[in-house]
């Protein structure tokens, strides 16, 4: 190797790509070098979360499970099997507009929702009726948010920041109307870091020619609007955020919520109403820009998990594809794990497990 015609001596080059394989002293790192350091570490650490180049895309399925309510994750695709609203014999505090909302998730729950009455089907009026999501808060609101404090290299202000600055990001990915009706997720890609060359190269296929590697249902929500359209302006959303220190001092920010979409057909005048339910768990890094290239105000992604309920089986679009009654009443049964979308006591790395079969599988309600 030489540069300005001086040669480099083979063992000094191999001591300096050791370090560069390392992270080099004083100096800030590539994000994309980093962003591999963490895929090893994940990959050795059992239980630890997905790496964010190490997704491994689901295995290509046949069935479609009849009521075609797909649970698409990581790692596994479920398709809901009872139906349409599932089977129940007793509640728990109620689905209509005047239901007890539930306190704010600061911990995982013990155990599933309790269930709600049988055969009562959405409305557009009550189009979270008959599910546990009729007592959850409206947008952001559901997203319970811990109390700041110093962590790694930012002080307790800066804490904060960082995760008012995840619960925009959430907001933007997941909740925005205009991502929700097929758009280009801007604000939320302005808050990735743009160093981050990896996933800058899976954002830009994701949006110019998804598949199942290169999905943009793994990061955002979105509806294609001439199929569909929203039932109402409310997404119901439970879930938490928590932080830690990360590597190198950084602050690693983990997010895990649940949010329930419905939807009616595009077409004027429609009123059936069906419910996409999306679980996402995204782990992101707010890193020292001492040691790690970044722009202020941006995160590093680490690794994302996902599952969906009727947003489509293994489908790669780009766009989450509800099922209504008439598409669910000439699908085949599903075959893969039972799962309950609602169920928040249950790890995103245990779905994950639960779900790493072959075939669409089945959910219990939606």
């Amino acid at each position: 190797m030489s540069k300005g015609g001086a040669s480099i001596p083979d063992e000094e080059w191999e001591r300096f790509l050791r370090e560069a394989e390392a992270g080099g002293h004083g100096a800030p790192e590539e994000p994309s070098a980093r962003a591999r350091m963490v895929t090893q570490r994940l990959q050795e650490e059992p239980g630890r979360p997905e790496g964010w180049r190490t997704y491994t895309p689901p295995r290509r399925r046949g069935g479609k499970g009849w009521a075609a309510l797909g649970l698409a994750a990581a790692v596994a695709v479920v398709v809901m099997a009872v139906g349409p609203w599932g089977v129940t014999d007793w509640f728990d505090g109620g689905d209509g507009p005047a239901a007890t909302p539930l306190a704010a998730e600061s911990e995982r729950p013990t155990g599933p929702p309790g269930q709600v009455a049988a055969g009562r089907a959405p409305t557009l009026d009550e189009p979270f009726r008959g599910s546990p999501a009729a007592r959850w808060s409206d947008g952001t609101a559901g997203i319970h948010l811990p109390e700041a404090r110093a962590t790694g290299w930012m002080n307790r202000a800066e804490v904060a920041e960082a995760l008012a600055k995840t619960r925009d990001f959430l907001a933007a990915s997941s909740l925005d109307p205009a991502v929700l009706r097929g758009e280009r997720p801007d604000r939320a890609i302005a808050l990735i870091n743009p160093h981050q060359s990896d996933v800058r190269g899976f954002l830009d296929k994701a949006f110019r020619a998804p598949d199942r590697e290169n999905d943009p249902l793994l990061l955002f929500s979105r509806f294609r609007s001439s199929d569909v359209r929203p039932a109402g302006d409310v997404v119901k959303t439970r879930g938490r955020v928590t932080f830690r220190e990360g590597e190198r001092g950084a602050v690693e920010v983990s997010t895990d919520v649940t949010y329930v979409y419905p939807v009616v057909r595009a077409e004027r005048g429609s009123s059936e109403v069906a419910r996409t339910i999306v679980r996402r768990e995204v782990v992101m890094s707010w890193d020292d820009p001492a040691k790690i290239v970044t722009e202020p105000g941006t995160f590093s992604l680490v690794s994302y998990k996902v599952d969906t309920t009727n947003g489509g089986c293994d489908t790669y679009t780009g766009y989450l594809t509800p099922a209504f009654l008439a598409e669910r009443a000439v699908a085949e049964a599903g075959d893969g794990a039972v799962v309950d979308p609602y169920d928040r006591s249950t790890s995103m790395e245990e779905r994950m497990r639960a779900g790493d079969d072959e075939g669409c599988g089945t959910a219990t309600r939606s």
